[in-house]
């Protein structure tokens, strides 16, 4: 690559100013200040008019000519180091890699009945980070094992706010204080909560008792270590 710095440097050991060169070279002023400035490289013919007017190879130019020319000034076994070690910064820097992206994810204990059918968090939430964004209106824990295989303990819920939509889906219900994520069924006098783990009995929620369907789940992740 070009260096206009070295062009600076030997322009001004040879004790020419920049429109001397470029009178010389038969070129703008603004023309040669770009070379030096890196903004553009000088042609194949300008290059060479330069290499003269100045004294030195063309290969000066290039930003690289002082690794290699110091290279060959080496003896064989330090030529030898040379490479052995290039190559370890090599390996070494192809190792380094990009940190991935995380997003943070407020996760509340406990979804509380707001005003109408709007809804928040208790106030007591904990910040947690996955590495993909995900859309939902809240998220909450999962306690317990009651809901694996799919659900984890552990684990956050996603929650999209929306009224019951169809029965067996996966909701999760405010009721007598407490946040519950289960599979519902709409009943005649209540909702019927499911547990997807066979080792627990379902919960009924009176309609007299006001249980209200926050949102469906629409997704859950285990969060990362960050």
């Amino acid at each position: 690559m070009f260096s206009g710095e070295k062009l600076k440097n030997i322009r001004e050991e040879k004790g020419y100013s920049q429109a001397e060169v470029a009178k010389l070279l038969n070129i703008s002023r603004v023309s040669y200040f770009n070379w030096e400035n890196g903004k553009t490289k000088p042609n194949q013919k300008n290059l060479n008019l330069l290499s003269r007017l100045l004294g030195v190879e063309e290969t000066y130019f290039v930003s690289e000519y002082d690794i290699v020319d110091t290279y060959f000034k080496l003896n064989k076994d330090n030529r030898h180091k040379l490479e052995n070690y290039a190559d370890d910064l090599l390996k070494e820097q192809e190792k380094i890699v990009q940190l991935p992206k995380y997003y943070a994810y407020k996760v509340f204990e406990k979804l509380s009945a707001g005003t109408g059918y709007s809804y928040f968090g208790d106030g007591n939430y904990d910040t947690v980070f996955y590495d993909e964004q995900l859309d939902h209106d809240f998220a909450s824990w999962v306690f317990g094992d009651s809901m694996e295989p799919t659900y984890l303990n552990g684990e956050v819920v996603l929650i999209k706010q929306t009224v019951f939509d169809y029965d067996g889906a996966i909701y999760a219900v405010d009721w007598d204080g407490q946040t519950y994520i289960k599979k519902v069924y709409r009943e005649e006098d209540g909702l019927r909560l499911v547990s997807l783990n066979k080792h627990y009995a379902d919960k009924f929620a009176p309609y007299d008792e006001n249980p209200r369907i926050i949102g469906k789940i629409v997704g859950n992740f285990m969060p990362l270590e960050v």
